[in-house]
């Protein structure tokens, strides 16, 4: 009986550092097929390149990766895409449609810009025999010739407009900042996502399920023109995910404690400190905070302490006590008693 090795599984802080975490061999199959239909990314490329994206698949949406002409992988996404928490069958399935391979077009001539489909090319070829075939068996041309027409046009334009009609419920990022800071809390997300399939317990579902709309709102206020302005409630919402996360880990420990010792590889919320702060915020590092203060309930949405993004404090939590405190009035003072 031969012993197979297992990779184990990435920890939080590994999750979407590189390309397909958990299936490596994937990014090598996507590599080697943008290299034979795309441009890839290397020291010639200019602002107006497009260079051929890498989509990598998730729960909630997807992560667009360049392929480096050098060979390494790539670090940080180029595009991150977060599908909206209601989600039905029929938009998962449009963000599929938008995470398909890139069509191959056809240049018009060397010196006419444009080009076309390689897929409305076909199309009209098709149509064009379809049709003479049907004039040859007595088809009128009044009918056959509008519909050789429409059928090229129609595989021209109809993706594009079904791809606008797929993004208005996908909120893409793009850029390095912004990328950056959504892919960390992408990675917190991943694990909830994870914790929860693997289980039925009901605080693991609640966990992601929070998670999603966290990830979802982050992303919207990433779009945003002026991040400065967002900043306070994006360090907020990366705060609930940690602790989301935390209370993830704490409810597997406990679960493998119960049926075995087992680690979840996951670490506490003491050590997993915040990362660097959102674009737009004056600072760019921020210190280990030394606790964090309480955990938000599984069972819905409590109100946050939004810190400065100024500060890099943990926001204070004040406390105060359940007893009402009762005034009492002063004495009168004694009378002297009069000597009759």
């Amino acid at each position: 009986m031969t012993d197979t090795r297992r990779t184990p599984p990435p920890t939080t802080a590994e999750q979407h550092r590189r390309p397909f975490t958990l299936d490596p061999d994937r990014w090598e199959t996507e590599r080697s097929r943008a290299l034979r239909t795309g441009h890839v990314r290397d020291h010639t490329c200019t602002a107006e390149c497009e260079p051929v994206l890498v989509y990598e698949r998730t729960r909630w949406g997807w992560l667009a990766w360049t392929v480096p002409g050098d060979g390494t992988e790539p670090d940080q996404p180029h595009q991150i895409g977060v599908l909206t928490p209601t989600a039905s069958r029929m938009q998962r399935l449009a963000m599929r449609w938008l995470t398909r391979h890139p069509a191959q077009r056809l240049a018009l001539a060397p010196t006419t810009p444009g080009s076309l489909r390689l897929s409305a090319a076909a199309v009209a070829l098709i149509s064009l025999l379809a049709g003479l075939f049907a004039m040859g068996h007595g088809v009128p041309v009044d009918v056959v010739l509008p519909a050789m027409l429409l059928a090229p046009v129609l595989a021209e334009h109809l993706p594009g407009q079904l791809d606008a009609r797929a993004r208005e419920h996908v909120r893409s990022v793009e850029g390095d900042g912004a990328c950056r800071y959504l892919q960390r809390l992408a990675a917190l997300h991943t694990f909830l996502a994870q914790a929860a399939a693997g289980s039925d317990r009901y605080e693991l579902h609640r966990s992601a399920e929070i998670g999603q709309h966290t990830l979802w709102d982050a992303a919207g206020l990433l779009q945003t023109p002026d991040t400065r302005s967002a900043s306070a409630e994006l360090i907020a919402r990366e705060r609930l995910m940690v602790q989301l996360a935390d209370q993830v880990a704490q409810t597997l420990k406990r679960t493998h404690t119960e049926d075995g010792p087992a680690d979840t590889g996951q670490p506490h919320a003491r050590e997993r400190p915040l990362g660097p702060y959102p674009p737009g915020s004056e600072q760019t590092t921020r210190p280990t905070p030394h606790h964090m203060h309480g955990t938000s309930s599984l069972k819905g949405h409590h109100s946050m302490t939004q810190p400065n993004p100024t500060t890099p404090s943990a926001p204070r939590t004040y406390t105060c006590s359940s007893r009402t405190s009762r005034t009492t009035p002063a004495p009168a003072p004694r009378r002297s008693t009069p000597p009759w």
